[in-house]
């Protein structure tokens, strides 16, 4: 089977954008998440959110870029501009274009551009249309999600297979493991990849009052974020992109490409449930694991860091406590996990992506950042989630995980480009 490797990496994130900044937030243990300032939320149930310190044109894209492409899509642009100068494939020749792919997810597309036309053209406080003609022009591209893939694969010049992912707040996950199999299977040679969302806009900040699923410590939003904390009362809402250049190993190798990390085992599981609710067991979790770790050729004992999904709800928290327990056995409370949403909030079908780029950087580094906020661990959540500082470890073999409403469960494994080598 062809073995595929991250060779760059492109961060937009709460705080300042790029990688370095992205890396440094996290292992100083540093939060992100403020009261929002992207639009008026007084009136809203939680007012704060995780946003990124984000100006187009001083992020590199064109004035005409800026004005037409929705926020969430200039995340992605950005991310991929930066990923491909990091691979040294900035400038893809005719010949490597055809074999060169993009897949990128979000859950909501270009939310805030349609939340944005949708009070242009009709009447506030009703749900009738009344003048089309005030609609922007590029308002399809705010309505159909895979514009943004489109973007993408103008800026990277590739003329592979191109994809959009939308399984919830799993798609970042399942996006690059959708990018490996084409790797893997011989359809491209080279994949951009990742996911991209800005979905602090009042819509959604209303869909996740209406459930009750975000925090509600607005009077102290540095630390709202409290993955596995007894006191955690919801998630912090965030934004941002994660994309990375993934290539096939003998392709990189051949280009003398600075290796991250190899992807190793993907799997993907349905808890066909209940579309917010989780089983308390974690069964279906634990099972997408359990084949993760099948598909990489390793064992539990092979674990070196887990980055969970660790929203800060108090059904998630309590479900993948029980998923790593069951799929890792004693190896779960011996490993060290944590949650990089304690310090940049959730960003829905980004932050998959999001943690992939961070598990790189901490298998680059020998670092397991923390879970910042967490002071009163929760009983029910008890294994080592690396409190408040990150840990200077070696790090060879990681999994991440994702969950997402609707029942969707994801696991990666991501291992050293040594690994194989060293065993």
């Amino acid at each position: 089977m062809r073995r595929v490797v991250i060779t760059g990496i492109g961060v937009v994130a709460p705080g300042r954008p790029g990688t370095k900044e992205f890396w440094s937030l996290l292992t100083d243990g540093r939060t992100a998440t403020r009261a929002i300032t992207l639009f008026d939320a007084s009136g809203f149930r939680s007012r704060i959110a995780a946003e990124a310190d984000f100006d187009p044109q001083e992020s590199g894209l064109s004035a005409e870029q800026a004005a037409r492409l929705d926020r969430a899509a200039q995340f992605a642009v950005v991310s991929a501009r930066e990923a491909l100068a990091d691979s040294g494939l900035a400038g893809v020749g005719p010949y490597e274009a055809t074999r060169t792919g993009v897949t990128l997810g979000s859950a909501l597309g270009c939310t805030t551009g349609l939340d944005a036309e949708y009070g242009v053209v009709s009447e506030r406080g009703t749900r009738t249309l009344v003048d089309h003609t005030k609609a922007v022009p590029h308002l399809y591209d705010y309505f159909v999600p895979s514009s943004m893939a489109a973007e993408v694969a103008r800026t990277a010049g590739a003329q592979g297979p191109v994809a959009l992912v939308s399984t919830g707040c799993t798609s970042g996950l399942d996006a690059i493991g959708h990018a490996v199999d084409l790797v893997r299977e011989g359809s491209a040679d080279v994949m951009v990849t990742g996911a991209a969302e800005a979905p602090i806009t009042p819509i959604t900040a209303a869909c996740f009052d209406a459930i009750r699923a975000t925090s509600t410590r607005n009077d102290e939003p540095e630390t709202a974020s409290r993955p596995f904390d007894r006191t955690r009362n919801g998630f912090v809402l965030g934004e941002g992109a994660a994309v990375l250049v993934i290539e096939e190993y003998e392709h990189a190798r051949a280009r003398h490409a600075h290796i991250y990390a190899e992807i190793s085992g993907f799997a993907s599981r349905s808890n066909a449930y209940h579309m917010t609710g989780l089983r308390p067991d974690g069964i279906e979790m634990a099972a997408a694991i359990t084949a993760a770790l099948a598909e990489a050729e390793l064992v539990p004992a092979d674990i070196d860091y887990i980055n969970a999904h660790g929203s800060g709800t108090k059904q998630n928290d309590k479900h993948e406590t029980e998923a790593f327990k069951r799929s890792l056995g004693q190896r779960a409370y011996e490993v060290p996990v944590s949650s990089v949403k304690s310090m940049i909030g959730h960003s829905l079908g980004a932050i998959g992506a999001l943690e992939v780029a961070a598990c790189a950087l901490a298998i680059e580094h020998d670092t397991v950042p923390p879970t910042a906020n967490l002071h009163e661990p929760d009983p029910a959540c008890d294994l080592d989630y690396t409190p408040l500082t990150a840990r200077r470890q070696r790090t060879d073999a990681v999994l991440t995980v994702g969950s997402g409403f609707g029942g969707f469960q994801s696991a990666m494994i991501l291992t050293s480009p040594n690994l194989k080598a060293d065993r």
